[in-house]
């Protein structure tokens, strides 16, 4: 017998790790969001927005969703013991999350649109990497990624959008406070 472990054993083990990474990047994107700032500040308020920007509402309830798909992908990925491209794969995934997880404070809690747009190109890119050898390591890991691509995609855009209309936005303080100085 050439078999490491039974399919009941592999089961096991992707339920095991999708029990514990499933709500680990669920819980990570919600502490992100909420540290990073939102959409209800006095500077997101002022900004112009693009057309094609959908109801508040819509991105909690979508990123909600795609963490769990991403972090279920992960989960096959890391049960996947026998792949040679298991750890490349892992190294790329938590790259590409890293950098989705930098994008909200930047562009929220720092208000740097800009600096923000490079950010979300970064995960773009890692994104895609981070996919392709999910593909390579299983294919229901890759597939699981694929509505995360697209949103990032979109989210990309809209990012764009929110700089061309919002050019001098970046940094500026709108909350109505007023400085004073005391001589």
């Amino acid at each position: 017998m050439n078999r490491l472990a039974s399919p009941a054993q592999l089961r096991a083990s992707l339920i095991r790790w999708a029990l514990f990474l499933v709500p680990l990047v669920v819980l990570l994107g919600f502490v992100a969001g909420r540290l990073g700032g939102d959409a209800d500040s006095a500077w997101f308020q002022a900004l112009d927005k693009p057309a094609i920007f959908p109801p508040p509402a819509t991105f909690g309830i979508v990123w909600g969703i795609l963490y769990a798909m991403i972090g279920l992908a992960f989960a096959f990925v890391c049960s996947a013991w026998g792949s040679r491209m298991r750890g490349l794969a892992i190294l790329a995934f938590l790259a590409q999350l890293a950098a989705n997880l930098a994008w909200s404070p930047m562009f929220f809690g720092q208000q740097q649109i800009g600096y923000a747009f490079y950010i979300i190109l970064a995960v773009d890119v890692l994104a895609v990497i981070a996919t392709v050898l999910f593909f390579k390591v299983r294919k229901w890991a890759g597939l699981l990624m694929l509505p995360y691509l697209a949103w990032i995609f979109f989210a990309t855009v809209l990012n764009w959008q929110f700089w061309v209309l919002n050019p001098d936005a970046s940094g500026l303080d709108n909350t109505g406070a007023v400085q004073t100085f005391e001589l």
